[in-house]
């Protein structure tokens, strides 16, 4: 197993800044210029990817009123299934002025597909890679159907336990893929932070030798950066142009400056962990000079005996080390010493 990997040239990995990616999913609003315009804004907030969901209502689902079939509180309340994945699902015809878009730009964009018609669309559009969202993870088939292209895989592990990350996995590799990441996701519309525990993420990455993420559906930026510091080599956060649009995932969407302080505070948290250090740092240097040291509080005169009034340990730093104060009290001064002078070994008789 692999702990990086590449997508579209892209080195991705603990070693590597977090891979930021905007999900677009429904936040179009059923409008194509939306689209565009969010991975424009995307781009120029420093996202690396964009991500869309490839299905249609009658792929992923049945047009069926039934109880089972209908949602029942939370943001969609009273909808059906199909109702909601109809009105929420992107028009496989504007994918390919989506793609062509974002080559354009210079942003990766890549899909989660739900079915085998629509990895068979996205290979014909030559997708860098593939995401299998949460819900779908325990879809082995689609899995392997997904692997067998040969691209490279995220796996999200929303509601999965962890035996069912591993079956994931296995149906991932079984299925002839290379290169695989999987993100820690807690499949709730907005999710409340203290739902993430996001110590998982370290047990993932040890358990599973793979790369990790975070899919962050909570309304701010604060546990995706936090993740960082716990091996989150991935961020996915949804993106839209405005929370107060009424789109389906709107409310719990990132908008433009959001996703601008998500991508430079993931990157700086990455930078802060370096490595294991003690060395003094270039942007310490030059406050050295204000620790603490030994100092001579009075005059005195060759011959002098040093006591305990006579020398303190205060700032700045250019006498002996406070760590020296014993040593040198009953020591015999071997000049005259004003007060406020740095003190030195050479003032003593050897």
């Amino acid at each position: 197993m692999n702990k990086k990997i590449q997508i579209n040239g892209r080195d991705i990995g603990v070693n590597f800044p977090p891979y930021v990616i905007a999900e677009l999913f429904a936040n179009h609003n059923g409008h194509l210029e939306t689209a565009l315009k969010i991975i424009e804004q995307a781009k120029l907030c420093g996202a690396d990817a964009i991500k869309l969901q490839t299905y249609k209502a009658d792929t992923i689902t049945l047009n069926s009123r039934n109880e089972e079939f209908m949602i029942r509180g939370g943001l969609w309340d009273g909808q059906s299934l199909y109702e909601l994945y109809e009105k929420a699902h992107m028009p496989w015809n504007w994918h390919k002025p989506l793609f062509d878009y974002a080559y354009q730009l210079g942003i990766t964009i890549f899909s989660s597909p739900f079915d085998q018609t629509a990895v068979n669309f996205l290979e014909n559009l030559n997708t860098p890679a593939y995401k299998i969202t949460s819900f779908e993870a325990i879809d082995l088939p689609l899995i392997k159907y997904v692997a067998s292209t040969g691209k490279p895989m995220i796996i999200s592990t929303g509601m999965a336990n962890k035996v069912e990350i591993n079956e994931a996995i296995e149906a991932a590799y079984d299925g002839g893929c290379k290169e695989l990441a999987i993100l820690h996701c807690v499949s709730g519309y907005p999710a409340p932070a203290e739902d993430y525990n996001l110590k998982t993420l370290q047990d993932m990455s040890s358990s599973f030798n793979i790369p990790v993420g975070l899919s962050d559906h909570t309304l701010d930026n604060t546990t995706a950066i936090a993740s960082v510091v716990l091996g989150a080599s991935i961020i996915e956060k949804h993106f839209t142009l405005d929370c107060n649009s009424g789109g389906p995932d709107d409310s719990f969407s990132l908008e433009p400056q959001d996703l601008k302080q998500l991508c430079s505070g993931a990157r700086t948290a990455w930078q802060a962990l370096g490595k294991v250090d003690y060395r003094r740092k270039t942007s310490e240097q030059g406050n050295a000079q204000f620790r603490r040291s030994l100092y001579f509080v009075k005059d005195m005169k060759a011959g002098d005996i040093i006591d305990e009034t006579c020398i303190r340990s205060i700032r700045p730093g250019f006498g002996l080390p406070p760590k020296m104060l014993d040593s040198i009290i009953s020591k015999c001064l071997s000049r005259d010493i004003v007060k406020a002078t740095a003190v030195k070994m050479s003032d003593f008789q050897q």
